[in-house]
């Protein structure tokens, strides 16, 4: 979505100024936003694009891996985190062996290894079936309270909203249009 691509400084703002950790990021040069963004923002999104050919240990693996870490110090960070996802009898299967749930576990846990300040969910349950909806809702708001993170969630669905967010932002064609509580 538009508004995402925005929030995670993918795509630059059309107006106004845009914060971000205290940063003006409408005004950063191209290097300094990536860079940004590197540090800040870890994505999920609806679709959890892992790496058929890999197994879970190593599409958790993968951003490290593109930061030019060294895997082998990393190993016990993504194995902790794996456990934290409740994926720690999955680390060598494969996605297609995975559950929806499971896959969508790999795909947080991959975003969480590059400890980001903010997490950015783009209807990351809008491809669950409704019971594993209901699951992954409360895991992942649990899983937002222990972390401490700032969870940025996108979703069309309003009992999705109501029951995870502590702060609701109601849009229309891109406008705010109403900020409150859940209540």
């Amino acid at each position: 979505s538009t508004l995402m691509n925005t929030i995670g400084c993918l795509d630059r703002p059309s107006a106004g100024k845009y914060f971000l950790g205290g940063e003006d990021v409408a005004t950063m040069d191209d290097d300094a936003l990536s860079a940004f963004r590197g540090r800040t923002l870890g994505f999920v999104f609806q679709s959890y694009n892992l790496i058929q050919q890999l197994t879970v240990i190593e599409n958790i693996h993968v951003p490290l891996f593109y930061q030019g870490r060294d895997l082998a110090e990393c190993e016990a960070h993504c194995v902790r985190l794996a456990k934290m996802v409740g994926l720690a009898e999955r680390l060598d299967h494969r996605p297609k062996q995975l559950s929806g749930g499971q896959q969508q576990r790999v795909a947080l846990a991959r975003t969480l290894v590059t400890k980001p300040r903010a997490l950015l969910l783009d209807e990351p349950l809008g491809d669950l079936d409704r019971l594993l909806q209901l699951r992954m809702r409360v895991e992942l708001r649990n899983l937002q309270r222990q972390l401490g993170l700032m969870f940025i969630h996108v979703t069309h669905n309003q009992e999705e909203a109501l029951s995870m967010a502590d702060r609701i932002v109601v849009m229309n064609d891109a406008r705010i249009q109403q900020v409150a509580d859940p209540l």
